[in-house]
Parts: C-alpha cells; sequence; structure tokens
C-alpha cells in the first residue's frame, strides 16, 4: 500500500469513528487538532518545535485516542520510534498470535463493523497474516465477511483438522446472513420470470392473463356493445410442478474470483431450492469439477472448491455444453474474469454453438460488490460480438439478470461508472 493509501485508510477510519470517542474537547480548535492527529498518526504527537520532528500538531493522544491511535499505527504506521502494545512503531502485528487476538479485540472495541472488515482486509494482505487464520483462536476472534471466507477457503488444503470446524462455523455465518439477504427476493423474482415464460396462446379459462389479453385485443372493442372481442387469448402455463427452465451455473475458482465463488454458491443453493428450476454448479480451473449433488448446502459447495491455480474455461464450456438436453430450455451462465488458459479459439465456437442452439448465455465478469475486477479485455469483446455481453454483476442485480434471461428478452446491463 502507498503512502496516500495508507492516509487514506487512516482519514476514513479516523473520520468515521472521531465523533464517537469520550473526552472532553477543550474548544473546537483542539478537537480540529485532535482529529488532524488521529488522520496524520506517526509522529504527529510531537510539538511542531520539536527537534527532527518534521513539524507536528503539538497534540499528544491519551486514553482512549491513545489506544486508538496504537490500533491505527499497528496496521498503517511507517514510521519508528516510539513503543506501543503492539511492538515497535513501523507497521506490523509480530508473529505473536496473542498480540494480533489482542489487536483484534481492540479494532472491534473502536471501530463499526464496516470499518473492521476493511481493516482486517488490509491486515492479511499487507501483514500476512493468512497462516494465523489456521488458528482457531484467532477465527474466533476476527469479524466474519464475504472476503475472510475467500481467505479461509483459499487456506483450506492447509488447515489442520483442529480449525476446520471452526472455519466452516465461520463460513456458515455469512453464508446464512447472504441467503437471508438475497434468497426472497431472488424467488419472488424468478417465479415471476418463469410464469411469465410459460404464457400460451390458447389458456384454459381459468389459465387465462386477462390483463394482457385486453391489451392485445383493443383494436377489436365494439363501441356499440361495449365489449372487447378477442381474437387472441394470452394466459399463463397451468402451474405444474415440472421443470421450466434449467441453469448452469459455470463458476472460475482461481483466487481472483473469490468473492463472487462465495455468492454464486449462495445463488445456487437458492436456486437448487426452486422445484420449476434445474440447477448446475460447475466449478473450474484447469480442471473440471461438478458440484451440483451439494447444492442444498452452499457450505459444502464452498468447501468442494479449491481457489487458485490456472484457468481452462473452453473445457469448462465443452462439460456444461455435453450437460444440455433441452437448450430453448437452458440458461448457462459463466463467472470468470475470462483469462483464459485453454484454446481461446474453441472457448468461443462453444459459445456460438450453444447460443445458435438456443440456449440463453450470460457472462459475469464478477458476482460481487466491488465492481468489475481486471479482466481479458479482448475476450470480453469477442463476446460481445457473438451476442453475450460480459459485464459485473452485484448480488442485488443478479436475479433481474436471471429474470431477463429466462424470459429472453435483453439483460439489464449495468452502465459502467465513469471514471
Amino acid at each position: 500500500m502507498t503512502t496516500a493509501q495508507t492516509t487514506t485508510a487512516q482519514t476514513t477510519t479516523a473520520q468515521t469513528t472521531a465523533g464517537s470517542v469520550a473526552g472532553p474537547v477543550a474548544d473546537a480548535a483542539d478537537e480540529r487538532l485532535r482529529r488532524w492527529r488521529l488522520v496524520l498518526g506517526g509522529e504527529a504527537w510531537r510539538s511542531p518545535q520539536a527537534e527532527g520532528s518534521g513539524g507536528g500538531t503539538g497534540c499528544a493522544l491519551t486514553g482512549t485516542d491513545a489506544a486508538m491511535d496504537g490500533a491505527l499505527s499497528a496496521l498503517y504506521g511507517t514510521g519508528s520510534g516510539q513503543e506501543r502494545t503492539y511492538g515497535k512503531r513501523s507497521a506490523g502485528l509480530e508473529g505473536s498470535a496473542p498480540s494480533v487476538a489482542r489487536w483484534l479485540g481492540d479494532i472491534r472495541t473502536y471501530f463499526p463493523s464496516s470499518v473492521v472488515q476493511v481493516m482486517q482486509r488490509d491486515a492479511i494482505d499487507r501483514l500476512g497474516l493468512s497462516t494465523l487464520l489456521l488458528e482457531p483462536e484467532m477465527l474466533e476472534a476476527v469479524e466474519a465477511d464475504v472476503h475472510l471466507v475467500g481467505t479461509l477457503l483459499s487456506l483450506n488444503k492447509a488447515m489442520p483438522e483442529t480449525t476446520k470446524e471452526t472455519a466452516r462455523a465461520v463460513v456458515r455465518k455469512v453464508v446464512e446472513d447472504l441467503e437471508k439477504r438475497l434468497a426472497t427476493r431472488t424467488r419472488a423474482t424468478l417465479t415471476g420470470a418463469l410464469d411469465r415464460s410459460a404464457r400460451i396462446s390458447r389458456p384454459r379459462h381459468h389459465d387465462i392473463d386477462w390483463d394482457r389479453t385486453i391489451r392485445a385485443n383493443l383494436k377489436n372493442y365494439l363501441p356499440e356493445y361495449r365489449t372487447i372481442v378477442p381474437e387472441r387469448l394470452i394466459g399463463y402455463g397451468r402451474a405444474a410442478q415440472t421443470v421450466k427452465k434449467d441453469v448452469v451455473l459455470c463458476i472460475d475458482q482461481s483466487g481472483s474470483m473469490a468473492a463472487s465463488v462465495v455468492y454464486a454458491s449462495v445463488f445456487g443453493a437458492v436456486l437448487a431450492s426452486m422445484r420449476s428450476i434445474a440447477t448446475r454448479l460447475v466449478v473450474f480451473d484447469t480442471a473440471v469439477v461438478d458440484l451440483t449433488d451439494q447444492l442444498d448446502d452452499p457450505v459444502d459447495v464452498l468447501f468442494g472448491t479449491q481457489l487458485g491455480g490456472g484457468t481452462d474455461i473452453n473445457r469448462a464450456l465443452a462439460y456444461c455444453q455435453s450437460q444440455i438436453t433441452r437448450p430453448a430450455d437452458t440458461v448457462v451462465v459463466l463467472i470468470s474474469d475470462l483469462y483464459e488458459g485453454g484454446i481461446r479459439d474453441e472457448m468461443l465456437k462453444r459459445v456460438a454453438a450453444m447460443k445458435a442452439s438456443g440456449v440463453q448465455f450470460v457472462a459475469l465478469l464478477a458476482l460481487s460488490d466491488e465492481g468489475a475486477p481486471a479482466y481479458d479485455r479482448e475476450h470480453a469483446a469477442a463476446l460481445a460480438a457473438l451476442g453475450a455481453p460480459a459485464f459485473a454483476c452485484t448480488p442485488d442485480l443478479f436475479p433481474e439478470i436471471m429474470a431477463a434471461a429466462i424470459e429472453k428478452r435483453p439483460l439489464p446491463v449495468p452502465v459502467p461508472a465513469e471514471g
């Protein structure tokens, strides 16, 4: 992380919490100095006249402010000098598990959950704390979120047995929270789309969609009788408990796609719970693994993945293509950054062949809240030329994307933010 990024991280954290820190404030000027001191960190407590200080706020921190500053400096500090609880002033939490556990407890005390998650993520990335997550006491101390789940999945093969049950409990908590957030809206949106896609032109009386039938026959209105003579009836298909659509989720499990794997697994479980949709979930790197038989528990799906490794999209699509029996009623969702290690031309030919057979093909560069990752723009452009635009999708938009694919209407592609 650059100095500018470090300052930004400290600024965000300090601004989020500065107003909530207890303690008397002498006046507005002192409060401004206190806030600047929290933002600047490092040696900023020294007075401007102090030799070698390079200038400062002249504001020393005490009590809760000093403890908060120690927690920030442990992660973002770049200077050297003053000792603190976690070790020396330079960034680092040392190799001691007790020190890390204490730091994790401190940041949960001083900062809101959203900030804690950002700081944990930075600690894992900047200070190499991944290995400490193999210890049960560390897992019990962290604030669980999608990114932590991704880290745990990447460590799955190295995880000792004593840690696995704790890790599964952490993952399950995140998955259950996501299901509560996403399941109801997904089922409602897709049920409506399935009903609309099943409309028939010769419905039985109780299956007639009167609203659409009237709209379609307004030209046949007879003023003298004040009625409409319907030439064409529009209705819903009978609500039989039969499979109406096949959905194949094909998920790239390379390390950069960790958050997408988590969300896709949750959505896969939600779709599998709908009787009118037959859901298949396939994950791939250079090998292809079908996890469909584990869809009743997304935690099992996640621990069945192996984040990292190469990418062979062509091989994965070949497997998915071999599983398609009803092309006109099938939706294939490829979730990948499109960095293909396999045969590029064959990959594109498979997509073209699937679309020509009637398959609705959706390409998502990411299924996460973070926006588009780095991706292969040449492959994305080639898919767009085939009528399969590739774009990043948030979890909240995914039900609408699936509804459009089921109804065979244009996908609601999000407009990229200008930057």
